[in-house]
């Protein structure tokens, strides 16, 4: 496991711009193909002239996919599972999954959810709540209400804040067989436990859907991709924010080919036979152009998720006091870098996001407030005691993370981020110094 990863970062001056090097084991590598070099204004003199986003999208250009764009137009077929669909979800499963499984991509993650959560409960379900953290976006309680149920609402686990094991087994116990639907969500990236899901799921009777929507290119504490050996389905986002960014995009993956065949006719209006519903069903269908854009992106998700991966691991490094999420798997693709700030800020974090942009840094607020404060859900769901929830949701941050960012400028964000939150720096390196060729020319280690 490489959450407390050592990350090496090598910033050289190369003819006056900052260049970032590989390496192996989890170090920082250059960005990935198509970053531009120089993206931000230059990060010397006043902090306030810095322009550093939150996030920074990256899907494939179109501009650059003429003759492709040129093929779907002669062949006429613009969605309905065209070609371009059937041959991004198969090269994704060789990929990335080895050849193991099958996958139906979506026009976004919401609709794959809805599809598969009705899939597993069915037309009329015998229970009626979903049970899911409250600290998670507002598409996994749609998704349930849309499909009939009420969303349940768990704890989280105060250091990997994921779903907590003890909660949920207490709501398992206390509403039995009233409970539809399992629907855990890999918050911001971070692996579940799938073994001790599918465990649960067998010793209940009870389906599971797996919401894993930042997830794309996250490994497992074995190295395998996220969702390996599934075989409940995992639902993923390819929207334009998420590491593996496409434009409004998902998919929905397990080892069970006859499942994912079911959620497919499911997405195509039901139509078991041609033209004939035999099932529930919707209009989830990517287009042609989106899956295009998949295919494009599926050459860089290792080197998208690698270059996040190692840039987390320098801001644990250069912010050793603040506290973030204890990571479960050896890599994570990280959207953002979400940390707490110190425990006297709690509840000043807008206060903090809003100095943060005067001086130029993009930051944010993810799962804030989480959905059991949120008025429409405070009305159709049930909450368990949150108290967990409650202090994340007071003190959690989402600091600049994307495919674009640089060492140098993780370096700046930090020392910003102290002074903001009025920490000093947690120590200094000697000018052109370095911990065994591993140090940020000029930073706060």
């Amino acid at each position: 496991m490489t959450s407390e990863i050592g990350v090496s970062a090598i910033v050289s001056r190369s003819r006056g711009r900052g260049t970032v090097h590989a390496g192996a084991n989890g170090h920082i590598a250059a960005p990935p193909r198509g970053a531009p070099v120089g993206c931000h204004r230059a990060l010397r003199g006043n902090a306030d002239a810095l322009q550093i986003p939150l996030m920074r999208p990256n899907p494939p250009r179109l501009s650059s996919l003429t003759e492709e764009l040129l093929e779907i137009e002669d062949r006429g077929i613009y969605s309905n599972y065209g070609p371009v669909n059937a041959e991004f979800e198969e090269q994704f499963v060789l990929a990335v999954f080895k050849a193991s499984g099958a996958c139906v991509t979506v026009a976004n993650a919401t609709l794959g959810l809805m599809l598969a959560i009705k899939q597993a409960v069915g037309w009329r379900p015998s229970g009626r709540f979903a049970l899911m953290p409250s600290f998670t976006f507002a598409a996994a309680a749609h998704a349930a209400l849309w499909c009939g149920l009420t969303p349940l609402f768990c704890d989280i686990n105060p250091e990997t804040w994921l779903p907590d094991a003890d909660a949920e087994e207490a709501l398992l116990k206390q509403y039995g067989d009233e409970i539809a639907v399992i629907l855990p969500n890999a918050t911001f990236g971070n692996c579940l436990d799938l073994p001790r899901y599918h465990g649960l799921s067998a010793a209940y009777g009870i389906p599971l859907v797996v919401d894993a929507a930042a997830s794309l290119g996250s490994l497992n504490a074995h190295g395998e991709p996220f969702g390996s050996g599934s075989t409940h389905p995992l639902v993923f986002s390819m929207h334009t924010t998420k590491a593996f960014s496409t434009a409004e995009g998902g998919l929905i993956y397990c080892t069970d080919q006859g499942l994912i065949a079911s959620l497919r006719d499911m997405g195509n209006f039901g139509f078991g036979q041609p033209r004939i519903t035999t099932m529930p069903g919707l209009n989830s269908k990517l287009s042609e152009v989106t899956a295009l854009l998949a295919l494009m992106k599926l050459k860089d998700i290792d080197p998208v998720a690698e270059h996040r991966h190692a840039l987390y691991g320098l801001y644990r490094k250069l912010l050793p006091d603040f506290t973030f999420q204890r990571l479960t798997g050896c890599r994570t693709s990280h959207q953002v870098v979400s940390v707490l700030v110190p425990i006297e800020q709690a509840g000043h974090v807008p206060e903090i996001v809003a100095e943060l942009a005067r001086r130029g840094i993009g930051s944010g607020r993810y799962f804030v407030p989480h959905l059991a404060e949120q008025p429409f859900f405070q009305q159709t769901s049930v909450a368990d005691d949150l108290s967990v929830t409650d202090a994340i949701g007071r003190r959690v941050i989402a600091l600049p993370m994307s495919d674009f960012l640089t060492a140098n400028e993780v370096v700046q964000v930090c020392e910003i981020f102290r002074r903001v939150c009025n920490r000093p720096p947690a120590g200094r390196v000697r000018s052109g110094s370095s911990e065994a060729n591993g140090g940020v020319a000029g930073g706060f280690l």
